[in-house]
């Protein structure tokens, strides 16, 4: 009976070691042709050049020529403000300029009559000061004369001082007249550059502040996409890179561009990087701020063995361990990694000896030596 026992344990111990230890049939990757590796970010609609415009100075609003979804041309009038005030200050400037002028003109005549007078009694205190010489006239007439012509060369630099400061005058009376125009023209409020008003924030009769925004405007053609994309993703991307685009309005339209500035500072809550992308076919109207996936094409693989990211242990987006096919058993192989595709696919481009498989999917029955059974080696 106890024979009998140990001999059916026997043949049970038997049968599961046989089961326990058949070839397993295992699927292997193999080499792939031309293999893009794309990275997906999620982003806006955004727009490069935006701008909220307003006045320099503050007034009461009179008059708006534009309003949201208007295109405008630079230089083209928008807005203005009550002028009548500003318009009175630049005529009291102009009066002043023309005051500053007579002025000029009344101390160059007083210059003129002082130099007459000053040449006059110079060649008088000369003839005096020859005749005191010769006893003809007396010395207090000489000293008289020489007096008369000090006076009358000091009315000379008068004169000229008056010159001087009615030009003063006339020069700071300019300043201010250009000062007051300027104030002026800020009651006109035009566009900087060619655009599309975004948003009109005020109506006519509102009184402003200064640097009230009036409209918020953006610049024609400057649309561009704004797209997240994870640290761990976006080592590979670079300036000029391809990108496709899909609008969440339009999922039928198929929309590309090219990568054209990487933000240099990652948010650091997401963890995630911003990366601008300049479109090559936009849509004829975009809406800031609506959803947009991008999938930015980093790398065109020749050929590539790639695995799935679920057959690899321990990866920590450098290496990881696999399991391969060497001679018909199975064995544990360290490997290093390049790229990950938008699939879940890691490039291995290390570390894999010649002649060994890669296994693509685990099982729980795997072990170091184990006896494996190709069943088919495929891409994907």
């Amino acid at each position: 009976m106890g024979a009998a026992i140990i001999g059916a344990f026997a043949i049970v111990a038997a049968v599961l070691f046989a089961f326990t230890n058949r070839p397993v049939s295992v699927q292997v990757a193999a080499i792939e042709s031309n293999v893009p590796v794309r990275v997906f970010g999620l982003g806006t609609v955004e727009a490069r050049v935006l701008s909220k415009i307003g006045f320099e100075v503050g007034a009461t609003l009179t008059e708006l020529n534009a309003d949201h979804g208007d295109r405008v041309s630079k230089g083209q009038v928008l807005a203005r403000l009550g002028v009548g005030e500003q318009e009175a200050k630049v005529a009291k400037a102009r009066a002043a300029i023309l005051i500053a002028e007579v002025n000029i003109k009344r101390a160059q005549a007083n210059l003129e009559k002082a130099q007459a007078v000053h040449a006059q009694k110079l060649e008088a205190n000369k003839r005096k000061q020859a005749l005191v010489g010769r006893n003809v006239v007396s010395e207090q007439t000489a000293e008289e004369a020489l007096r008369d012509e000090a006076v009358a060369r000091a009315d000379v630099v008068v004169s000229e001082s008056e010159i001087a400061n009615s030009e003063a005058q006339l020069t700071d009376a300019k300043a201010q007249l250009q000062f007051e125009e300027t104030m002026l023209r800020h009651r006109t409020l035009v566009a900087p550059y060619d655009a599309l008003i975004i948003e009109r924030h005020k109506e006519s009769g509102t009184v402003v502040k200064v640097g009230d925004p009036i409209f918020t405007l953006i610049a024609l053609g400057s649309y561009w996409g704004l797209a997240y994309v994870d640290e761990a993703r976006a080592g590979f991307i670079q300036e000029g890179q391809h990108v496709d685009a899909r609008l969440r309005s339009r999922p039928q339209d198929a929309f590309t561009g090219q990568v054209a500035r990487i933000g240099l500072e990652s948010d650091r809550v997401t963890e995630e990087r911003r990366v601008y992308i300049k479109g090559d076919n936009p849509p004829p109207r975009v809406f800031l701020g609506e959803q947009v996936e991008f999938w930015i094409t980093v790398a065109q693989l020749d050929t590539a063995l790639l695995v799935p990211e679920a057959a690899v242990q321990g990866y920590d987006g450098r290496q990881g361990s696999v399991w391969t096919v060497q001679a018909g058993r199975l064995k544990r192989r360290t490997v290093q990694f390049r790229h990950r595709t938008e699939d879940a696919r890691l490039e291995i481009v290390g570390g894999l000896p010649d002649g060994e498989s890669v296994v693509k999917r685990i099982d729980n029955g795997f072990r170091e030596g184990r006896f494996a059974r190709v069943v088919g080696a495929t891409g994907k």
